[in-house]
């Protein structure tokens, strides 16, 4: 059974990987919280850990998991590792945060959950993106019924990387493609909005020359007469809009993507002057309402509601169960697309 630790020092935490998600997202997040202080770094490129994050030491996985003075460890390895690194850390007496997507499996999911609780730690997956100011925005537009009964929702995450690149995520293994990586965003952001769908209809493409992987999806989620879309490409010029929704009082339309992430790129941190804030050009519209500000991103609620958990005040930011809904529904998508037909989660 893990102790709670004292409130005034900070938990020393230990990070798997230092890739993009590390190094960008992870250790600057962290940075910005005080209850947390970045310790160790398991990583193949010691000499970025040198430069950014002196203090901290570099270890192999097996050192950081073994090291008693770490108590939170945070996975950003490729994604199919998560699921055997996150039951080591949870069996060595760690907090654990792991990287979306959570597990491939999620039946692997919903167990480590339960051994999370048997080891009274806490176990919590980076959704970053349910921070981010336009779904924020979204969320409270359908809180408050601005769009009346809603009939269609959109969500599409665009990019264009016309030439496949050599890297995991885009290999054709266990995990890699755009369905396991931006597709566990916009699942999980309709799961927060509506919960689990009732069926899943899905079509997923690997466009590209050389592609090995899934470069294109698109998954249409049931809710009685709602209809959820769920697009993204590699290979898209022009963006589509972020999200669209129709209601039987108004419409909502939002271009543009949230900035955060490149704020983090560029060395911005929470708190800074315009962190999480969008320009009033970007803010979406109302088709009768007229323009819509974009609430500010909050990505530094992840730590900070992580920290309190920890604590023993309040619920992780992100539960081992929603962050498995969100495999079963990929699971869906995946059977959905091979075997041509609409697949029932009821």
């Amino acid at each position: 059974m893990a102790d709670l630790p004292s409130p005034q020092k900070p938990m020393r935490v230990g990070v798997i990987g230092y890739g993009l998600s590390g190094a960008s997202f992870h250790a600057r997040l962290l940075a910005a919280e005080p209850a947390f202080v970045l310790s160790a770094v398991s990583t193949r490129n010691a000499e970025a850990v040198a430069r950014d994050w002196p203090d901290a030491r570099v270890l192999s996985v097996d050192a950081l998991l073994e090291d008693p003075t770490l108590e939170l460890v945070v996975i950003t390895s490729p994604n199919d590792s998560h699921a055997a690194l996150a039951r080591r850390a949870l069996l060595a007496g760690k907090h654990v945060v792991v990287e979306k997507p959570f597990t491939l499996d999620s039946g692997e999911a919903f167990q480590l959950g339960t051994l999370a609780r048997e080891q009274n730690l806490r176990l919590t997956v980076f959704h970053n993106r349910r921070w981010d100011g336009d779904f924020l925005t979204v969320s409270q537009l359908l809180a408050e019924g601005r769009l009346g009964k809603l009939y269609s929702f959109e969500s599409h995450f665009d990019r264009l990387r016309p030439q496949v690149k050599k890297r995991w995520k885009e290999e054709a293994g266990p995990g890699g493609g755009l369905l396991w990586d931006l597709g566990a965003h916009l699942v999980d952001q309709s799961l927060r909005l509506f919960g689990l769908p009732e069926s899943v209809s899905a079509d997923l493409g690997q466009q590209r020359p050389g592609a090995q992987a899934v470069d294109w999806f698109h998954l249409l989620l049931r809710y009685g007469e709602l209809r959820v879309i769920l697009r993204s490409g590699s290979v898209v010029h022009e963006p589509w809009p972020r999200f669209v929704l129709h209601g039987e009082e108004d419409a909502f339309i939002k271009y543009g993507l949230d900035p955060q992430e490149e704020q983090l790129k560029a060395g911005l941190l929470p708190g800074a002057q315009g962190w999480g804030a969008e320009p009033s050009e970007r803010h979406g519209r109302l088709s009768r309402g007229g323009s819509v500000p974009t609430q500010r991103g909050r990505y530094e609620q992840f730590y900070g509601q992580l920290a309190s958990a920890i604590h023993g005040n309040g619920e992780v930011p992100v539960t081992a169960e929603s962050a498995a809904e969100v495999i079963r529904v990929i699971e869906a998508a995946q059977r959905s697309a091979s075997e041509g037909r609409r697949v029932s989660l009821a």
